[in-house]
């Protein structure tokens, strides 16, 4: 059994996103524009397949250019995103409406995926040695991954984000989807796995999960009621401050490109005006 993370040095910049390798599958490829970097870190093998937690550019936009390159890869997906790999035209529009014309900079070249190679996921599946569990919260698509013969969980952001050394853990909460309960129940799910290692994108191995989970389910409520008590203005220049002293100034820069703070307070205002709007 091999596994590593592949870091895909996101604008050049290491410790923003990570590609997980684990017998041949790949675990969110990244973007395209950093898809250079995963192409010579993987010799010119082709995967055996892709698996994605979500669709969310940053962890899966390289997915359409990298089955064009290898016709016969297979994606496994959750069956929310699997429309928008195929036809991502609703996704791009959403992408856009937050990153305008740093789209291309960002991410690079977005490129359907033959509906062929989609092979969606519900939750509750064993595939290709792996355990999926149906985790929203942080995106109505997202799954997580579980491999069992090395105690590893793949969790893309429902485990938060958090750069070595720091121990500074950051829930993204970009919009639309953000839920907080929902969130939680989801961390739930990964604990009961019981596993011995959290692999995260953003960014490594976190060997101590179930500690790691509790912060994150704190953080997150943390994070929630900031939203709620401060103006986006405030909201961000109390995130910023708090990443600026809790890392070193190259993790801060490391921490600010994974998790943007100008995306967060909108996904938890959004979050807290649909819980208005449904009433107590």
């Amino acid at each position: 059994m091999t596994m590593r993370v592949i870091d895909v040095r996101h604008l050049g910049r290491q410790h923003v996103i990570g590609c997980w390798e684990v017998d041949g599958l790949l675990v969110d490829p990244g973007p395209q524009s950093s898809m250079d970097t995963l192409l010579e870190s993987l010799g010119g093998e082709q995967p055996r397949a892709l698996l994605l937690t979500h669709i969310h550019l940053d962890h899966a936009a390289a997915t359409g250019a990298l089955v064009r390159l290898w016709p016969e890869l297979e994606v496994y997906v959750h069956e929310r995103g699997a429309p928008h790999l195929i036809d991502p035209s609703k996704l791009l529009a959403s992408a856009e409406r937050l990153y305008g014309d740093q789209m291309e900079r960002l991410w690079g070249e977005i490129v359907p995926v033959p509906e062929a190679n989609v092979k969606p996921l519900t939750g509750g599946e064993d595939v290709l040695g792996m355990r999926v569990a149906y985790t929203p919260g942080h995106a109505s698509h997202h799954v997580c991954y579980f491999h069992e013969e090395s105690g590893t969980a793949f969790v893309g952001d429902v485990a938060a984000v958090r750069i070595p050394p720091s121990d500074l853990v950051v829930p993204p909460t970009p919009p639309p989807d953000i839920d907080v309960e929902t969130w939680l129940e989801s961390i739930a799910i990964i604990e009961s796995w019981r596993p011995e290692r959290l692999a995260l994108t953003h960014f490594g191995a976190i060997e101590d999960p179930i500690e790691h989970l509790e912060t994150v389910r704190k953080r997150l409520r943390e994070e929630a009621d900031l939203a709620r008590e401060f103006s986006e203005e405030d909201y961000e220049r109390h995130h910023r401050a708090l990443v600026a002293e809790s890392l070193d100034p190259e993790g801060a820069k490391e921490l600010l490109q994974a998790v943007p703070p100008q995306y967060q307070w909108r996904g938890l205002d959004r979050y807290w005006t649909k819980r208005e709007e449904k009433g107590p």
